[in-house]
């Protein structure tokens, strides 16, 4: 935010003004960078992959702040959020996490009243819409663990209210990533995940909670079974999946189970793998090697995701106002911009338009051809002039959800069958 000199007449004129311009910062509830000589730090805590020098550099840059990153798994995160909540000042996590979280009192209810375009947040979030239509709920929907009666809540409020659990940062669709160039034949279904066609060329996700939908998506697409919930399964239901994994991998249909985002992009890039669970980014990360790599739309729809900001109870005063200022100033426009130019999408989209060419947003977020090439941040070639994105438009993608990331009722006895099917 760009400091305003004004000439100061005298000091009754100019205390008048200060009131009055407080008074007016208040009724806005939006809050200037005051905090440049102050020295604040925010250690922010999240996955590796969420966490991008040169989003803290230009937060930096542009209030003084630091953001000083603590990097740990998934799973991590919950931990720290649930036990030790007082080793972070901002917390990025995943929705599907919240029902771990929020009965513990750990996480205080972010008050909108104090996010500038809290109002702008994607339907998506606070409707489960896009473009006025319902999308698939299967699993934790945001809508589901969005908003707390009061900011001290431990349970969901079914109806928006002020106070938002977590402030949604980055959120996608996913689907398989393919190799067309080594397959040479359209691929339109999760069915394909397991076609003794790629017999030791396939590879899934190897994080259980995620793992599993994959595999649910591929049990229904094959006609094997119904999930009334893909993302609440039963006993029953976990141990027809895991037996339809541990079949296919004695079989020998798999060549890896991937944990690391860039264990991934290795597989892919390589060919090892030509069919696999994969992440938007992922697929990004092969075409900037040249390689031919399609973030696959398929018939039975995406399995999304999405993550947040979360506010611990623990942080008061000049670090609160600091996190809310990142807050604010990540939903500005600038990040928003950055994010969608890696593949994943922002949570306030009228924001990051402004930041983007009209050439990207149409590209990125219409599914319109690329009127010129189109590069990553770090101006690296993604996509050449005349390409349209996989799975087409913000609306039809993020339209086409079947179910979303989630912890089931019966976690403990998942991850437990889950482990049976890695060590078969």
């Amino acid at each position: 935010m760009k400091e305003v000199k004004q000439p100061v007449e005298n000091v009754a004129t100019d205390r008048r003004a200060v009131l009055k311009g407080t008074a007016a910062i208040l009724a806005s509830g939006i809050f200037p960078a005051v905090h440049a000589q102050e020295k604040i730090v925010l250690r922010y805590l999240g996955t590796a992959v969420n966490q991008d020098k040169k989003i803290a550099e230009e937060f930096k840059k542009a209030t003084g702040i630091e953001i000083q990153y603590v990097a740990v798994t998934t799973d991590d995160v919950t931990k720290r959020a649930v036990t030790a909540p007082n080793s972070f000042d901002l917390i990025d996590t995943e929705y599907f996490s919240l029902k771990k979280i929020v009965p513990t009192g750990n996480l205080l209810g972010i008050d909108t009243k104090r996010i500038k375009n809290a109002d702008k947040i994607t339907t998506l979030f606070t409707k489960g819409e896009v473009a006025g239509k319902k999308v698939g709920d299967q699993g934790t929907a945001p809508k589901k663990v969005m908003y707390l009666e009061k900011p001290d809540s431990k349970t969901f409020s079914a109806t928006p209210t002020q106070y938002m659990t977590l402030i949604p940062t980055v959120y996608n669709a996913d689907t398989l990533g393919i190799r067309p160039d080594l397959i040479k034949r359209p691929i339109t279904s999760w069915a394909e995940l397991l076609n003794p066609e790629f017999k030791g060329k396939a590879a899934i996700l190897n994080i259980p909670s995620i793992g599993i939908m994959d595999a649910a998506m591929v049990v229904e697409a094959k006609g094997i079974y119904k999930y009334p919930d893909k993302g609440n399964m039963t006993k029953a239901e976990i141990d027809l999946t895991i037996k339809t994994l541990i079949e296919a991998k004695k079989a020998g249909q798999f060549r890896a189970l991937w944990k690391d985002f860039n264990e991934s992009v290795n597989l892919m890039a390589s060919g090892e793998v030509v069919i696999q669970s994969m992440w938007s980014p992922a697929v990004t990360a092969v075409r900037t090697k040249g390689i031919d790599c399609t973030f696959q739309p398929l018939k039975e729809g995406y399995r999304a995701w999405a993550a947040g900001f979360g506010v611990p109870k623990s942080v008061t005063g000049k670090k609160a106002d600091g996190v809310y200022e990142f807050i604010n100033w990540f939903l500005d426009g600038w990040a928003g911009a950055y994010l969608n130019r890696q593949g994943y999408y922002s949570a306030v989209l009228e924001t990051a338009k402004a930041k983007m060419e009209a050439y990207e947003w149409a590209y990125w977020m219409e599914g319109k051809p690329a009127a010129k090439d189109i590069k990553s941040p770090n101006g690296d070639l993604l996509a050449k002039a005349g390409s349209v994105r996989d799975g087409g438009s913000y609306e039809t993608r993020m339209g086409g959800i079947a179910c979303w990331n989630a912890v089931m009722d019966e976690n403990e006895y998942m991850v437990k069958k889950w482990n049976e099917f890695v060590a078969a």
